[in-house]
């Protein structure tokens, strides 16, 4: 099921069907099958990242176009790697992004009952068998793709003998490593997932569902397809490494099928964008080593860490929407991704002022102690969402980059001698500036013009420099936390016999403290969206509590590393 208010992102009328939706049409029109059920098959071994988010788009967005019902099942076959916390977060990323499962989410754990009654048909059959070597020997037997794998001394034992070992094997009275259980197929065949892959292997370790009921776990791809078989999912849509896959999952299904009724496994490309890792065990690494805050670091490519950092659930549908699916591996720029939240973000976030780095600017012919209030709007791209009064007075801060004493030519912000228009308020012509002993400027000194405020009869002066503030006396203090690209490489991944954390970004985080801000944001909660003017987007962290506001940057007002590339 899907969120009613996703029917604008997901409709396809104006473009054409990608080959999977092309897929499903024709199956449908063929009456391969009468409905659509697919599934959004994670595994609980850690937090959901970008790449998982095109795969729950395509996957409940097909359900959606389709008519048809989507399942969330946690594929958790290996206790060893998996944790109640990785089940809760999916979850919530799954129902964030704007998604919603068919019935209770389901679980491969629940089948572990039928797909054991399975494996003993296959062993009765003669088409599984225990072997006794390590895991290191039958890899080494498999061979290479261009020559036949060499058979195991095990292959051959009898059906009684095989079914002794593998009940001894459920009973616990052997180590894990010591047996795994194995489907007899080809060892000859090309394709190296069809050369008898272990079904079983043993594992003592608790499991977060069934506890200590069972010291034996199905692999993946023995679990896999047959969990689709029992959920009637009519199109199994995996990633593009899993293509190789595929035989072994048509064959393991044909073992167990007793109609027509088979599940259609087809491919997409993985997302791979720019610089960014999206290995779970380089991410696991990243967060055990402490390189990163935890897995919502608004650094990471998770989806709970760009939810901390202030992406929106739309900005990512949309982005999953505008890429599209492939039939091959390639990779997205990141900056098409930070476009699409400046898009949504452009559209939603209210505008607000904000100083990141203050200097004082005293207004000299401004009556002290007489503050006055101005209207400003709060989103030009939204006019429903009207204005606000903010606080003026004769002291105000402004940013220290918007000063200079000396400037080059074409420089059009604060300067001795020259007008600039402070945003929503009056003209001002900077006359003097404080210095300290090291000569660096502490404090300018403006005259106003009281003609220039909107309204007034010099309203419309021209002035070629507008520049933010915040007023002294109604000023609160903030922290802000300015994230950038968590790696300085488009590929930190893909170098040879290079650490991918050569290219950890020494600059993915600033961390400013007493920045000012409009009083306004005092009130303002967790996740709340905002533009500081002139400067970018922003979002409230979680961290922040009713005395101490924290603001994470989402992302710049424009793409600078482009301009920093050129």
């Amino acid at each position: 099921m899907i969120d009613n208010n996703l029917e604008k992102t997901l409709s396809e009328e104006t473009k054409p069907l990608n080959f999977i939706q092309q897929i499903i049409t024709e199956d449908l029109e063929n009456g391969v099958c009468d409905h659509i059920q697919t599934r959004f098959p994670p595994e609980p071994n850690g937090y959901l990242h970008i790449g998982h988010a095109k795969a729950i788009c395509l996957n409940f967005g097909l359900a959606k176009q389709f008519n048809g019902k989507c399942n969330l099942r946690l594929d958790d076959t290996n206790p060893s790697r998996e944790d109640v916390e990785y089940v809760d977060s999916i979850k919530e990323d799954i129902q964030w992004l704007g998604f919603q499962w068919e019935g209770e989410p389901k679980y491969a754990s629940d089948y572990f009952d039928q797909i054991y009654a399975w494996t003993i048909q296959l062993i009765k059959s003669g088409k599984a068998y225990v072997d006794d070597q390590p895991a290191e020997v039958i890899s080494e037997q498999r061979g290479v793709p261009t020559r036949p794998g060499t058979e195991s001394p095990y292959r051959n034992r009898s059906v009684e003998e095989n079914l002794d070992l593998f009940a001894r094997m459920t009973n616990g009275e052997f180590e894990e490593g010591e047996k795994v259980l194995r489907a007899k197929i080809d060892m000859a065949s090309p394709n190296m997932h069809m050369r008898d892959p272990i079904m079983y292997r043993i594992l003592k370790t608790p499991h977060h569902r069934t506890g200590n009921k069972w010291v034996v776990y199905p692999m993946y791809d023995w679990a896999h397809g047959e969990s689709d078989y029992i959920e009637g999912v009519t199109h199994s849509i995996c990633t593009l490494e899993f293509e190789v896959h595929r035989p072994l999952y048509e064959w393991f299904v044909d073992q167990i099928r007793t109609s027509d009724y088979k599940p259609k496994q087809r491919e997409f490309a993985r997302l791979n964008i720019s610089y960014t890792i999206m290995s779970k065990r380089k991410l696991l690494e990243l967060v055990k080593d402490h390189y990163v805050n935890g897995w919502d670091d608004p650094r990471m490519p998770t989806i709970c860490g760009y939810r901390r950092r202030g992406y929106t659930p739309a900005s990512i549908r949309n982005f999953c929407e505008r890429i599209g699916v492939a039939k091959r591996d390639n990779v997205i720029d990141v900056g098409l991704l930070e476009y699409s939240i400046r898009e949504d973000l452009n559209k939603i976030a209210p505008r607000v002022f904000a100083v990141l780095n203050p200097l004082k600017v005293v207004i000299t012919n401004y009556p002290e102690g007489e503050y006055e209030l101005v209207e400003t709007e709060n989103n030009p791209e939204d006019e429903s969402m009207g204005t606000r009064h903010v606080s003026f007075g004769r002291e105000i801060y402004i940013e220290q980059d918007d000063f200079m004493q000396n400037p080059p030519k074409g420089y059009f912000r604060m300067t001795p001698g020259k007008e600039v228009r402070l945003k929503g308020a009056y003209i001002v012509r900077c006359d003097d500036c404080v210095c300290d002993a090291d000569g660096h400027v502490t404090e300018a000194h403006c005259t106003y013009f009281p003609e220039t405020r909107s309204g007034m009869p010099d309203a419309n002066r021209k002035v070629k420099g507008t520049l933010h503030w915040v007023a002294c006396h109604d000023a609160i203090d903030i922290e802000v936390r300015l994230y950038d690209r968590l790696f300085s490489d488009e590929d930190p991944a893909g170098h040879k016999d290079v650490d991918y954390k050569t290219f950890l970004n020494p600059d993915s985080l600033h961390v400013l403290q007493n920045c000012k801000a409009e009083s306004s944001l005092s009130v303002a909660k967790a996740g709340d969206h905002f533009q500081f003017q002139r400067i970018g987007y922003f979002c409230v962290d979680p961290d922040s509590t009713d005395n101490h506001k924290v603001f994470n940057r989402t992302v710049s007002l424009k793409d600078l590393w482009t301009k920093k590339k050129e």
